[in-house]
């Protein structure tokens, strides 16, 4: 038998029928109309929006398009972020929909001359990677007779402590080393650009309070001695992201308070260079995650050489990260639950997988769950981020799964 993960406060102390927004399992199946699904709970994303703003009521909250793009849940988000970021042309114009340009920053090392330019006509803030993006974002703008809104994405000298993903303090396709990055400040403001300031990442799903103020009182201060050595003050510092969610046994809630006092304490003692500067935290899977919830109905339980195999209608084609094929190092199960018996004492140890003609397709892991029969709902949590959009849905050829947000208004 293999752990599973903690499910997230909103469900974990549930019995019986899994209730999601206030209907069971199943009633959002016969609402989809077939599984596999998705249900995202907007009200979740709310209330981590409002614990955000009382941990950090100066500072501007971001929304990381990439965790979860569905289109209904966005325009949900919208109101309650101060911007969103975005990674493609794609992006670019899902968040238009929703946002106005000004709010809108665009990331990501390979932009094409067209997504520049698209980026530069919306007014939308680019943050360049490299001084050759620079020098075409400038050209597409010549070309446009528009000055660029531009920020200078880092790849800073310090890494953050414990994250999942690392994305600073080494070699990487992110950003421009911190020791160029004053003088492509320099470079951009004389080639007429409207420099919008410094996106600053360092790494992505941290547990550790203490990892990641120490990671914000770094950038903080790299961001004060950049802005020194271009002799340009920075209208805005992203401090990047890096707020985990508790995926795995063992795992602990990020404690956002204490961050909040700290980064209080580290902006109150903040470089004179940064005396006007905004600053703002750019997040995906701490707000949406925990929302999300992947419903998938048992076809078939059978026995092969002593183990138990459940197998449901979804799989990795819609729900890549929970079967350990999303950058996992070490396969763990995610929180996993029949959705009928919530609470109920385990009575067998069985695999959960999926109907692909791959062993990689394991949602989960020799699990111990209670009593299960063909029919029956299987619930996967922390679906909310990095679920369907970032999955293979069309490999093998299976249809995609519905996405429905809660409330249903608009769904």
């Amino acid at each position: 038998m293999k752990p599973i993960g903690p499910l997230p406060p909103e469900f974990a102390g549930q019995k019986g029928a899994l209730a999601i927004a206030g209907l069971d399992a199943e009633a959002w199946a016969t609402t989809a109309g077939d599984t596999p699904l998705f249900v995202y709970d907007s009200d979740i994303v709310a209330a981590r929006v409002a614990r955000f703003r009382a941990a950090f009521p100066a500072i501007d909250l971001h929304y990381a398009i990439k965790a979860n793009p569905h289109a209904y849940l966005l325009a949900r988000i919208a109101p309650l972020v101060d911007g969103l970021d975005v990674a493609s042309v794609g992006e670019l114009g899902v968040a238009l929909a929703v946002k106005p340009a000004a709010a809108i920053s665009f990331a990501g090392p390979g932009k094409r001359d067209a997504e520049l330019a698209a980026a530069i006509r919306a007014g939308a803030t680019l943050n360049v990677e490299s001084e050759g993006e620079a020098t075409r974002a400038l050209a597409q703008g010549d070309a446009l007779g528009i000055a660029p809104r531009l920020a200078v994405r880092v790849n800073p000298d310090v890494e953050l402590r414990g994250s999942g993903m690392k994305m600073g303090g080494r070699p990487s396709p992110f950003g421009v080393d911190a020791i160029r990055a004053a003088a492509l400040v320099r470079a951009i403001v004389a080639g007429g650009a409207d420099w919008r300031g410094f996106h600053i990442y360092a790494g992505s799903q941290a547990l550790s309070a203490d990892a990641v103020a120490e990671t914000q009182a770094a950038t903080v201060a790299l961001a004060g001695r950049l802005a020194d050595e271009a002799g340009q003050a920075p209208p805005l510092v992203n401090l990047g992201g890096g707020f985990g969610i508790p995926y795995f046994a063992g795992d602990q809630p990020l404690d956002v308070e204490h961050v909040g006092i700290r980064l209080a304490e580290t902006l109150a003692a903040r470089p004179a260079a940064l005396a006007d500067a905004r600053f703002a935290i750019e997040l995906g899977r701490w707000l949406v995650a925990e929302a999300g919830i992947y419903l998938t109905r048992i076809v078939d339980v059978k026995e092969s050489g002593g183990e138990i195999f459940v197998v449901v209608d979804g799989g990795l084609h819609h729900q890549l990260a929970a079967s350990g094929n999303f950058g996992t190092v070490v396969r763990r199960n995610y929180p996993i639950a029949v959705a009928a018996r919530m609470g109920e004492a385990a009575e067998a140890t069985v695999s959960v997988v999926g109907p692909l003609c791959t062993p990689l397709d394991r949602l989960g892991d020799r699990v111990a769950l209670p009593r299960m029969a063909v029919g029956d709902l299987v619930a996967i949590f922390l679906a909310g981020a990095y679920g369907a959009s970032a999955s293979p849905a069309a490999f093998l050829g299976h249809p995609p799964a519905t996405e429905l947000v809660a409330p249903l208004s608009g769904s």
